[in-house]
């Protein structure tokens, strides 16, 4: 029984896949970062190794800006621009792109190691071998959407920056459950209950959120109708249509703007009621309660963040908490929903 339990759970792997998720935390903020300050295209070629070591010399920053220059974002929005208002930039996704290689190394080295002393459980093998995959395909996507900005467009596709984000934030909540999963060992079986239903619905809708957000980032559309709860006092943004379904949904500023703020209701309608009904359960253990009330006051300070950042048109600060905030209302959601799965 006792080795059954040591192969079933580990906490020295419960911690490692935390420090995991704490950088792709941290990597989702610095690329919020990289696009308000407008740097994600600083860098035009993906160099997956090489990569890592920036310019050393003068003659090698004037190569890489000589690239830069040739990139319709620089122009047409940046043309004339210093070499050191160049680096600036520059800096920006040269971090985003270290970081994401440092994610890389702290994951699959202990993994390595982990596996070699068996030390992982091995219902997570095969899930963790899937998320060191996904990681990789993050990073491919990252130059994908990146690529997107370098020929005939200013800034990336709002498509492709969904994507990216999308995965960063997949990324995250599946290593918070699988680190949970980790720590806990394999759950016990229990009857049907409608709240994992429920709180699964919850991650969804947050979920949803994140994935509308970053078509108003990739759209820039936080900063147009900066009015609240109207659009320039109408109730339907005047440029609504895009054209085509595809153009309305990706492409229309004022679109993507009424559909992330549409969500935004839904969404805090949902968390609210759900956490006042979860407080008043009496299938819900106290810590679940407590989770479920958190997830909603959560969700209500990210409500209220998001519109003080619409209408302070998005300042880099303002713009890079409310990313932050999304990232740990996620978390926080799906510790919820795997406590939930558990009673």
């Amino acid at each position: 029984m006792t080795s059954f339990l040591r192969s079933d759970r580990s906490g020295p792997v419960a911690a490692w896949l935390a420090v995991v998720a704490a950088f792709v935390l941290a990597m989702i903020v610095v690329g919020g970062a990289t696009r308000l300050t407008n740097s994600g295209l600083s860098i035009t070629e993906w160099k997956p190794v090489t990569g890592a070591i920036p310019p050393m010399s003068d003659a090698a920053w004037q190569s890489e800006f000589a690239a830069y220059k040739r990139i319709p974002q620089y122009q047409q929005v940046n043309r004339g621009m210093s070499l050191d208002q160049f680096k600036s930039i520059y800096w920006w996704e040269w971090g985003h792109r270290l970081l994401g290689r440092l994610i890389g190394l702290v994951f699959l080295v202990p993994f390595v190691w982990f596996l070699v002393r068996r030390e992982i459980p091995q219902r997570l093998n095969l899930r963790l071998a899937g998320l060191f995959v996904l990681g990789g395909l993050q990073g491919a996507v990252g130059w994908w959407m990146v690529a997107s900005g370098l020929t005939e467009r200013v800034s990336v596709a709002p498509e492709r920056l969904m994507i990216h984000l999308g995965l960063a934030f997949a990324l995250l909540g599946a290593l918070v459950w699988t680190a949970l999963d980790a720590w806990a060992g394999h759950a016990r079986q229990t009857l049907p209950s409608p709240w994992g239903r429920r709180a699964l619905w919850l991650v969804g809708l947050i979920y949803l959120q994140i994935l509308l957000g970053a078509l108003v980032a990739g759209t820039d559309a936080g900063f147009i109708y900066n009015d609240f709860p109207l659009f320039n006092g109408r109730l339907v943004p005047d440029d609504y249509w895009g054209g085509s379904l595809w153009a309305t949904i990706a492409h229309s500023q004022g679109a993507v703007q009424l559909h992330h703020r549409l969500a935004a209701y839904l969404l805090l309608a949902f968390a609210v009621a759900l956490g006042l009904a979860a407080w008043r359960s009496n299938y819900l253990a106290q810590e679940s309660k407590l989770l479920a009330l958190g997830v909603a006051a959560a969700v209500v300070a990210q409500a209220a963040l998001g519109v003080a950042t619409l209408v302070a048109r998005v300042p880099i600060g303002l713009g890079i908490a409310h990313q932050l905030m999304a990232a740990l209302t996620l978390a926080l959601a799906v510790v919820f929903a795997w406590r939930v799965r558990r009673i």
